[in-house]
């Protein structure tokens, strides 16, 4: 029988849902009003083959996310109002208990989960990426990564959700702070071991070996008081021509990752402000923000988790007749992201925040106008549109419009 969540629940998904296509219509709208003409700001920089290749490129991305949303909010009602979940629960109870219960009940879940999202991936990869020029993977590697990531999964993922469910058991009403704890300690621990364990199961490291740009980092590196445990270029283009640069690990781990694509675009000077700009986040901590920002929602949300565990019309309001610790841990990260999706625009708003600090750190210890240089160039290699609807980029936008970006770095 449907109770207040489950109204409150359609309701909450119906707005969602709402939101999203409104914006990508307004999104769609505004980039094809614009096709036409490069911005004012960017001609002579970029050509319109460019300029129309990215707008044409968000349109087929933004029709694209449009599917994915209908086979997304699907899933969700067939898992819970359609039956899905019990009908899982109802096999493995019959089958299995305890924690052997859990695992398979979960990862039936995750499973289903994958396979509906594996068209989506192949048409995105094969057809999208591939129509624009990017898509650089073979169905071989697509398949290797496909198997790595699934023992990857199995390797890492079984003994972390024996010991969640094992805490969520034994550990009495203040189960979800002991989850928490752990949850905290196992993302640290994966951070600490992902560079140099499970990155390289999937991609070549080798070290930088430009000594004229390896100069010129290190020496931007010592200006900066930043230790690494060395420079390295990563062979990103076997399954795509984006290129980016990165930091990964922490403490004496940290690793500075270049994409080979990215080398074989910038110029030195262009390459050392884009690292700059890295740094600029290394340097004003966002990294350590954004960890504690997780794990302070994290410790929210099994709190709340904590308080529903036990609440029969938890469970009736989104469909089920049973009730345990395995199905009300799928249910609410089934339906959270519905109730949290309003949040968006803070965290892309503390985002964009964070950006535009890493470029003034970039401006003041490299080139702004190698970063300007340098950002361009990815901007158009990239196909990202210049002309972005401001209410949708308000709302998703992680980096702030090129535009505006540009417009400050000239500034300084």
């Amino acid at each position: 029988m449907p109770n207040a969540l489950s109204l409150s629940f359609i309701a909450a998904l119906l707005l969602v849902c709402g939101c999203r296509l409104w914006l990508a219509r307004r999104q769609a709208a505004c980039v094809m009003a614009h096709r036409a003409a490069v911005p004012a700001g960017f001609a002579g920089r970029i050509g319109l083959p460019a300029h129309q290749k990215a707008a044409d490129y968000t349109l087929a991305r933004g029709r694209f996310g449009r599917v994915c949303l209908v086979v997304e909010v699907c899933l969700v009602l067939l898992l819970t109002f359609g039956g899905g979940l019990q009908a899982i629960h109802d096999f493995w109870s019959a089958r299995l208990d305890g924690l052997a219960y859990g695992v398979a009940l979960i990862f039936s879940v995750v499973l289903i989960s994958a396979l509906a999202d594996l068209p989506l991936t192949l048409y995105r990869q094969f057809v999208i990426e591939e129509r624009f020029g990017f898509n650089r993977m073979t169905a071989t590697l697509f398949l290797a990564d496909l198997a790595r990531q699934a023992a990857l999964a199995l390797v890492i993922g079984t003994p972390a959700l024996l010991a969640v469910l094992w805490l969520m058991e034994r550990m009495g009403q203040w189960w979800w702070f002991h989850v928490w704890l752990f949850w905290c300690a196992f993302n640290l621990f994966l951070l600490f071991v992902y560079p140099t364990w499970i990155a390289p199961l999937f991609n070549r490291f080798s070290p930088l070996d430009d000594t004229r740009l390896r100069t010129r980092i290190e020496a931007l590196l010592a200006r900066c008081g930043f230790a690494s445990s060395g420079l390295f270029v990563m062979d990103g283009s076997k399954r795509s021509s984006h290129g980016n640069a990165y930091f990964t690990g922490f403490g004496r781990s940290k690793r500075i990752v270049f994409f080979d694509t990215l080398l074989n675009r910038l110029q030195p000077g262009e390459v050392e402000a884009v690292l700059a700009h890295e740094l600029g986040h290394y340097r004003h901590r966002h990294v350590a923000k954004r960890m504690i920002m997780l794990f302070a929602v994290s410790l929210a949300m099994l709190a709340v988790l904590g308080q529903l565990i036990d609440a029969e019309w938890f469970f009736r309001g989104l469909g089920l007749r049973d009730e345990n610790t395995a199905l009300g841990l799928l249910l609410f990260f089934l339906v959270g992201p519905v109730f949290t999706f309003l949040l968006t625009p803070l965290l892309s708003l503390l985002s964009r925040r964070d950006e535009y600090e890493a470029d003034r750190f970039a401006a003041a210890n490299a080139s702004a106008s190698e970063l300007v240089a340098a950002l361009v160039k990815l901007y158009e290699d990239n196909a990202a549109t210049l002309t972005p609807d401001p209410l949708h980029s308000l709302f998703y936008d992680t980096h702030p419009p090129a535009a505006l970006r540009i417009a400050r770095l000239q500034r300084t």
